[in-house]
Parts: C-alpha cells; structure tokens; sequence
C-alpha cells in the first residue's frame, strides 16, 4: 500500500517449504484476496520478489533489509520483527529462514500488497512516508473492517477518492500483529491446498496469534482517536 491507483488484489498462498519456486502468497493493500501472482503457463514468469533458496538446516532465520525506495519507509526494524516473532509459539518458526524487509518499485507500485510470503521467506513491504492511501475504488468491507482494527482511518475527502491514514502506532499495530503473522500463519500451513482454505487459515492465525494474542479490540479500545480533518473548498 505514490499514490495508489489499483483495483481489486489478492493473494494466492504457498505451501510451506515443500515448494521452492511456484505463486508467491501475498497481502494485499486494496481488496479481496484472491488469486495473485498465479502462473500464466503461456507467459514467460516474472518472479516477484528476491528469491532465497531454502537451507533447511534448522538454524535460526536471518533479517535482509533493502532500501525502501523513494516516498517510501519501512514500518519496522528488525528488532521490531525478532522482539514479536519472539512472542509467537517457537515451533512456527521452524521452517522460516529469512525475512526480508522489501522495497517499493516502480513495477510493484502497480500491484502493491503489504506482505509476501514466497517459500521459506516472508516479505515486508514499505508504505508511504506520508502514511496516507489513496484509493480510486471504494474499499471492500473486510478490508475497511480490518484497517479500523487496527486504528487505520478511513474518509471520502473528494468523490470517488477514498483515503486510509495510519498513525505511526497504528500502522506499527498493523504490520506487527496482522500483517507480519498472517504470512507466517501461510508458511506454518502445510495442511491446506486450495486457496479458500489456506486463506481461511492464514486470517483465522492471524486473528489468534496476533490480533487477539496482544488484547485484542479492549486493548486497542481508546488509543486511536480520530482527528479531524478539514479541506479547502
């Protein structure tokens, strides 16, 4: 999640270290998640992202950070990222060996998502400096029901322009205990084949493992007062 221009996208969700190559899973910044980044067999493929091979030797996983790219930061550092996977039950890391704060391209900016998770590697990806979204399609309940979650505000400041701002602790909120724990709950699946279910599983992680595991709505209740907003006519 420049100013962003997309419609609907999705995430297509890998299983765990069994495959290598293949769709990369992500979380989109703007609505359902569905199928990204799938194969065209007709089309040559154009990976996603940096690829790690897998080690599977078992050792603990490493932190790569890239630059961010103009306009862009990243949300957390790697000590943000080893203090709460800390937190989590040690034996979902089992098969993690890198995690990869990313960088914003030109190219992902036509496709943009908040996370990846692609073999034994999870993605982070920056978000604008300006921590503010801009939206040329009105936003899906779910998505708007889980930006408000987690203290992101919603409004319509010009029609048919929606906007999701994020103050600094909301959008830390987001990313440690949604966004960083959903793509782990797709790499510690490896039951589920289909991408209902994987997608299923990977919210339902993300829900207990994160969102609920840190307080949940009593926790968060009073700490994201909205401000007003005022525009010029």
């Amino acid at each position: 999640m420049a100013t962003q221009h997309y419609a609907q996208n999705s995430g297509l969700r890998q299983r765990k270290k069994a495959v290598r190559g293949g769709a990369p899973t992500q979380s989109p910044r703007q609505a359902p998640r569905a199928m990204l980044g799938a194969r065209n067999l007709r089309a040559p493929f154009s990976p996603p992202e940096e690829w790690h091979e897998p080690i599977e030797d078992g050792g603990d996983y490493k932190i790569v950070v890239r630059q961010p790219g103009p306009g862009y930061r990243h949300v957390l550092t790697p000590d943000d990222v080893r203090a709460r996977l800390a937190q989590v039950p040690q034996q979902f890391l089992a098969g993690l060996e890198v995690v990869q704060l990313a960088s914003m391209t030109r190219k992902k900016q036509s496709f943009p998502c908040y996370g990846l998770q692609w073999g034994a590697t999870l993605y982070l990806y920056p978000i604008e400096e300006t921590l503010e979204e801009h939206f040329s399609a009105p936003p899906r309940p779910e998505i708007y029901n889980e930006a408000r979650m987690y203290g992101g505000r919603w409004d319509e400041p010009e029609p048919n322009w929606w906007r999701l701002t994020w103050s600094e602790q909301a959008i830390r909120d987001f990313y440690l205990n949604n966004i960083l724990i959903h793509e782990l709950g797709h790499l510690v699946d490896d039951r589920n084949t289909t991408y209902q279910d994987r997608e299923r599983y990977a919210e339902w992680f993300a829900i207990e493992y994160g969102y609920r595991a840190t307080g949940g709505a009593a926790a968060r209740r009073g700490k994201q007062k909205p401000r007003r907003r005022h525009h010029a006519a």
